[in-house]
C-alpha cells in the first residue's frame, strides 16, 4: 500500500502560506525605502499563496491531520524542499545575475541556516533581498527548533528519541505538551531576536543591520549585510552578535524548562557545560597559538580567536578576519570544530554536542568493563540512564555521517575541486557552517566560482546535515514507499 501523501501535501500548503505572508515583509520593506526590487516579491508571493491554498483546500481532512511514522519522514524532507523551491523565486525574479543553482543555492543556505554564499558585493545589494536572506535564515532556524522538539525525536533518529520524554513533566502526556513547548520556545526565539536587534541598534547599526544580523545570530545562520561580515562592524556589535550565537548554539527547550527545586534546570544540564567547556577550550588553545606563533597581540589574539571559534562550533559562519591564514594549527583546529556543532534542539548544526557526550560514556564503560567483567556499568546522560537503542542509534548515526562525509569528499573532487576545497566544503556544508578553508571558499569567499554540479552536490549536503541525515536519505529506498 503507498503512502497516504494527503496530511502531508495539507501540511505543506500551510507552511506555504506561512512563507507568502514572510515574503511580504521584504516587499514592505523596500517598498518603505522606495526602491523597486518589491516587484520580485510581488508575483512569488501570489504564486506562494495560491499553491499553498490549493494544497489546503484539496487535501483537508475532518479535523486535526494525524501522521503515521511514514508520513512524518515524508513530511520533514518534503516540507523543506516545497519551500526552499518558492523561496528561490525571489531571487530568480529580482535583477541578480544569478542562474537558477545560484537562486537555489543561496534559498537552502539560507533555510537550512549555513550561511555560504554566492553573492558579492552585499555592501550596495537591494534592501529587500539582504532582508529575505535573513528572513529565510531565520524562519530556517524555527524550523529546526521544531523539528527538533517535534518530529525527530517520534522517528528516532540519532538518539534524539530520548529528549522526547524529556520536554514533558512526569505524568503527562506528550502530545498535548509539545504544541505548548514549542509555542514557548519560538517566543523565546523572537524575544532574543527582538532583544539582540535592539543592542546592535545601540552598537551602531542601522535598523536593517541589525534587524538582519539578529536574526542571522540567533539562528547560527552567518548571512551578513557586507562582504566583510562582522569584520565591517564594531567590537560591541561583535560581542553581541557572538553572545546570540552562543545562545542559538544552546538547547532551547532549556530556555522554557520549569525551576526545580529552586534551581533553574539549564543550569544543571550536562550539555550546556560540555558546549561553553569546548568553546572555552578552542578558543584558548587558538588565542595561544595566535598570540605565540603568529605575534598578535595579547587581547587582539583572544578576540579574533575567540569570536570565529565561536562562530564555526555554533555552525553559523560569521567571520572577522580571514583565520584560515592563521597557520597550520589553526586550519586543523577549525577544521576538527567543523565536525562538532552545538547542542541539540538548538539552531546550530552539526553532530551536535550530547552525541560526543555519550559517545565518550560508552568508551569509558568499555574500558571499565575489560577491567571489570563483572561489574555493572550503566551509561548516564544528565543523571539518567541511557538505554541499548538509544547508544546504537547514535553509533549508527555517527558512523553514517562520516560516511556521507567521505563520498561527499569524493564527490566533490571529481567535480574538479582541489583537496582543501573539498574537504572544507564537504565539513561546511554538512555541518551548516557555510565558509570552508582555503581561498576559494573560506572566510571572505563564495561559492560563486564552483561548477554548477558542486553546487548542487553541496546543496545536497546543506539539506543532508539539516535533516539528520536519515529523513532525507530513506525516501530514496524503495522499501519505504511500499508497506
Amino acid at each position: 500500500m503507498l503512502v497516504d501523501i494527503r496530511p502531508v501535501l495539507f501540511i505543506n500548503g500551510i507552511l506555504l502560506l506561512i512563507l507568502a505572508a514572510a515574503m511580504g515583509v521584504p516587499l514592505l520593506v523596500d517598498l518603505a525605502t522606495e526602491h523597486r526590487e518589491w516587484q520580485a516579491f510581488a508575483l512569488p508571493l501570489m504564486i506562494t499563496g495560491f499553491i499553498g491554498l490549493a494544497l489546503i483546500f484539496t487535501n483537508q481532512g475532518d479535523g486535526t491531520p494525524l501522521l503515521r511514522t511514514r508520513q512524518a519522514f515524508l513530511l520533514t524532507g518534503s516540507s523543506w524542499l516545497a519551500v526552499a523551491i518558492f523561496s528561490a523565486l525571489p531571487f530568480q525574479a529580482s535583477d541578480l545575475p544569478l542562474s537558477w543553482t545560484d537562486c537555489y543555492f543561496e534559498t537552502i543556505s539560507g533555510i537550512t541556516t549555513t550561511g555560504a554564499t554566492v553573492l558579492t558585493g552585499l555592501d550596495l545589494l537591494p534592501h529587500a533581498i539582504l532582508m529575505w536572506r535573513a528572513l529565510l535564515q531565520w524562519l530556517g532556524g524555527a524550523g529546526v527548533i521544531l523539528t527538533a522538539v517535534v518530529l525527530l525525536p517520534v522517528l528516532r533518529i540519532g538518539g534524539m528519541q530520548m529528549f522526547h520524554m524529556a520536554n514533558v513533566d512526569e505524568g503527562e502526556r506528550a502530545t498535548p505538551r509539545l504544541p505548548q513547548m514549542a509555542w514557548k520556545m519560538l517566543g523565546v526565539y523572537a524575544l532574543f531576536s527582538a532583544l539582540l536587534a535592539g543592542g546592535l541598534c545601540l552598537a551602531g547599526m542601522t535598523p536593517l543591520e541589525a534587524v538582519c544580523h539578529a536574526m542571522s545570530s540567533l539562528a547560527t545562520g552567518g548571512f551578513s549585510t557586507s562582504d566583510q561580515s562582522l569584520g565591517h562592524f564594531s567590537h560591541a556589535a561583535r560581542w553581541l552578535c557572538m553572545l546570540g550565537m552562543i545562545a542559538g548554539g544552546a538547547t532551547f527547550s532549556q530556555y522554557v524548562a520549569p525551576w526545580r527545586r529552586g534551581h533553574w534546570t539549564i543550569l544543571g544540564d550536562s550539555q550546556l557545560r560540555w558546549y561553553l567547556l569546548t568553546i572555552a577550550v578552542f578558543a584558548m588553545l587558538v588565542t595561544f597559538w595566535n598570540w605565540a606563533v603568529g605575534d598578535m597581540e595579547a587581547r587582539e589574539a583572544f578576540f579574533a580567536s575567540a569570536f570565529n571559534v565561536v562562530s564555526v562550533l555554533t555552525t553559523s559562519g560569521f567571520h572577522a578576519g580571514q583565520y584560515d591564514s592563521w597557520g597550520g594549527f589553526a586550519q586543523v583546529a577549525f577544521f576538527v570544530m567543523m565536525f562538532i556543532g552545538g547542542c541539540t534542539g538548538s539552531t546550530a548544526g552539526g553532530i551536535k554536542i550530547f552525541r560526543y557526550q555519550l559517545l565518550f560514556a560508552v568508551s569509558g564503560v568499555h574500558i571499565r568493563r575489560l577491567l571489570h567483567p563483572h561489574g555493572v556499568f550503566p551509561v548516564l546522560f544528565n543523571r539518567f540512564r541511557v538505554s541499548d537503542p538509544v547508544v546504537r542509534s547514535i553509533l549508527g548515526f555517527v558512523l553514517l555521517y562520516f560516511v556521507c562525509f567521505a563520498v561527499l569528499v569524493v564527490a566533490l573532487t571529481l567535480s574538479g575541486l582541489d583537496t582543501l576545497t573539498s574537504f572544507s566544503g564537504a565539513a561546511a556544508s554538512l555541518g551548516n557552517i557555510g565558509p570552508g578553508l582555503g581561498p576559494l571558499i573560506g572566510p571572505g569567499g563564495s561559492y560563486q566560482a564552483l561548477p554548477d554540479f558542486a553546487k548542487w552536490l553541496l546543496t545536497f549536503g546543506m539539506l543532508l546535515g539539516r535533516l539528520e541525515l536519515v529523513p532525507l536519505l530513506i525516501l530514496f529506498t524503495p522499501a519505504f514507499w511500499r508497506e
